[in-house]
């Protein structure tokens, strides 16, 4: 596979919590950052303005071959309880897009993470762009990276989620 060809991946996990309980933890920009090794958080850049689609945060992140930098992402999707997605870097030629989406689940929610990597610039095509050779072996190492981080992060919120609900006894 190669960047231009904007390949995806997306993990998905079931949450024996409401999707209210899970919400509540998905649509917090920071939390991920408690289980992914390469995100460092996140700061909305109009804190005092209720998130939606537009909205703006700007992201950190961290990875030993590049670096550290700072993106701006864009909010694309807001549907309480049910879908958040952004786009990284330049909403018309993005870095990536993610989301998160929520359904009820038996008793409880299923929740995927999903993500589209390009069309844009990004650390990955610096990266093709001084190996081009490697191109497919570098576009399949990148996903697997981050399908590791997203099951980390998924599996995190299901305990997060999870410890609240047997925190509250039901």
């Amino acid at each position: 596979m190669r960047h231009a060809d904007m390949p995806t991946t997306d993990v998905d996990i079931e949450i024996d919590a409401s999707p209210d309980t899970v919400w509540a933890l998905v649509s917090n920009i920071e939390l991920p950052a408690r289980f992914s090794n390469e995100f460092q958080g996140a700061t909305w850049l109009h804190p005092d303005t209720p998130p939606g689609v537009g909205m703006e945060f700007v992201g950190r992140n961290e990875h030993p071959a590049i670096g550290s930098w700072q993106v701006t992402c864009t909010v694309t999707e807001w549907v309480e309880g049910r879908t958040f997605g952004w786009l990284v870097g330049d909403p018309e030629a993005p870095a990536a897009s993610w989301r998160f989406d929520l359904e009820p689940h038996h008793h409880g929610t299923r929740l995927q993470f999903w993500a589209q990597m390009g069309p844009g610039p990004s650390g990955v095509t610096t990266v093709i762009g001084r190996n081009p050779d490697a191109e497919e072996q570098i576009v399949a190492n990148r996903l697997e990276q981050w399908r590791a981080n997203m099951m980390a992060t998924v599996s995190g919120i299901k305990d997060l989620a999870e410890a609240d609900i047997s925190a509250d006894g039901v």
